[in-house]
Parts: C-alpha cells; structure tokens; sequence
C-alpha cells in the first residue's frame, strides 16, 4: 500500500470514530433537552404572568407603596451584570454570543465611567471574565448548572437582592439565552433589579387608563412586600432554566451537523481513496506487462 492511500485510509478511520462520538453525543443532549423543555415549559407562563403582574403593581402603586426592591436609585454608581453560560463547550457559537453579549454591556457601563462587577454562573462565562483586567469577578455560583434545582437558587439570589437593598449596586443586569427550539436561542439582557415599571397598553383611540386595578387581601403593603422577592426568585430561577434548555438544544443541533458534515467529508475521502488505489492497481498492472515485455524480448 502507498504512503498516500495510507493517509487516506487512516484519514477515513479518524473520521469515523469521530462521527460515533458526535452520534453518542447527540443522543446525550437530546435527553437532557427533553427534560428541560418540559421544566421551562411548565415554569414560563407561571413565572412571565407573575412578573407582568408585578410590574403592573409597582407602576399602578407608584408613591403608595415604598418597595425597597423597586426603588430607581438618583445615580447608578455600581452595576452588577450576571451571566450566564453553559459548564461544557461543543454547542456552536451558544456562549461566544452570551459572553458577546455581556462584554457589551460592562463596555457600556464602563464608558459613562460607572463601576461593573460581573457573577458568573457556568464555566465558560467565567473563564472569560477571569482573565479581563480591572474587572471584579463573583465566581461563587459558578457551579450552579451542576445541581440545578430551586433550592440550590435560593442562596444566590438571596445575595444579591441583599446587596441591592444594601446599596452595593444601583442596578443588576441578567445576560442569558431565550429559549425558542433547538435551533434559536434568543440572546438577551434584562434589567432584574430595579424591579421595572410596565404601564397600561393603549389601544389606538383611546386615552390612558387611569391603571391596574387590583384588590389586595391582605392589607396592600403587607402583602407587596411579601410578594415582590418570591416572584423575583422564581422569575430568576426562570432565567437558569431557559439558558439550560438552550444549551442542551445548541449542542444537539451542533453535533447533529457535525455528523453530518463527517458524513460528506466521508465521501469526498472515498472518492480519494478509490482514485488512489485504482492509479496504485494500474501503476502495479503496468509494471507486470512492462516486466513481461522485457522477459520477452
């Protein structure tokens, strides 16, 4: 066998064991997708309309209530970004787009001379952020995918939400990914404290509501100020479960057509394959009749 249909055919073998991993790989993503569509699914409508239902209350009781969580600060001094990303890689361009994304936004922040400090949460996110200079990184949660459960939560945002009520931060910001299938993640950042007014939509024609009106049992306060931290850990919680779902989705599309691509990549070294050995079998046959021709003579 020549040295170039060696190569070849070594070639051919790598590329086929690559392509039973990727298959494996595929197959491990799309059961960790199936379960987290099905836990984004049943927590998404609860935990949207109770945000909705939040920010409709703040705005309709604006001067009423004092939600110390609500509160828009005169001067945004500090910012806290958190940001999400996967523990793994092999899933496309899923968190070069998340870390993009909040690069973005600590540079923004950064240029109206305001003081950023980034949490992560997953380990790409926080292998990035690590190693830019004079920024300062939280990388207590960072592990937070391993186990995610509500319980498992709790702590973390409890942190923060203290350090909000604190005055440690004027403002936090959450970078994570939409879920809308497997191929679409939509990249997003939110505003998550303070908690964000929403007024009344006006359809065309008609003037603005006078607001929500809701009747509140018990008495309005009591019950705003036990409701408002609850609905922001299950929205939060919301947001871990969408960018877990997109990244299981991302990997499954990504190692889908990295199957594919090793099957045409199979096919082009067949034909390869097939014209060197056949040049290899002509060469030996015309060494055979050259070498009978001489005996011949």
């Amino acid at each position: 066998m020549s040295g170039k249909l060696k190569e070849v055919k070594t070639r051919i073998g790598s590329v086929k064991n690559t392509q039973k991993i990727t298959k494996a790989m595929k197959l491990v993503a799309a059961s960790k997708f199936k379960k987290a569509i099905d836990a984004i699914g049943q927590m998404r409508p609860y935990s949207d309309k109770l945000l909705e239902m939040l920010q409709n209350i703040v705005a309709a009781t604006e001067g009423e209530i004092k939600l110390d969580l609500a509160e828009q600060r005169a001067e945004i001094n500090n910012v806290l970004v958190i940001v999400l990303t996967s523990d793994k890689g092999l899933c496309g361009s899923y968190n070069a787009n998340l870390i993009k994304q909040a690069k973005q936004l600590v540079k923004d922040y950064s240029n109206t001379n305001t003081n950023v400090s980034v949490m992560t949460i997953g380990k790409k996110g926080n292998d990035v952020f690590k190693r830019m200079k004079n920024l300062t990184v939280n990388d207590d949660y960072v592990n937070l995918f391993k186990d995610l459960h509500f319980d498992n939560v709790l702590e973390a945002i409890n942190g923060v939400m203290d350090a909000y009520r604190a005055g440690e931060y004027d403002k936090v910001h959450v970078v994570y990914s939409h879920f809308v299938n497997a191929v679409t993640q939509d990249f997003n950042s939110v505003q998550f404290l303070p908690i964000e007014k929403i007024e009344p939509k006006i359809k065309e024609g008609e003037e603005k509501a006078a607001g929500v009106d809701y009747i509140f049992e018990p008495e309005k306060n009591e019950l705003i100020q036990e409701l408002a931290p609850k609905i922001l850990k299950t929205q939060f919680y919301s947001y871990l479960l969408d960018n877990n779902a997109s990244e299981h989705g991302a990997r499954m599309t990504a190692m889908e057509n990295a199957t594919e691509n090793a099957n045409e990549l199979l096919k082009d070294l067949q034909i390869t394959y097939n014209k060197e050995r056949q040049a290899a079998i002509t060469k030996e046959l015309i060494e055979i009749v050259s070498g009978a021709a001489a005996l011949g003579n």
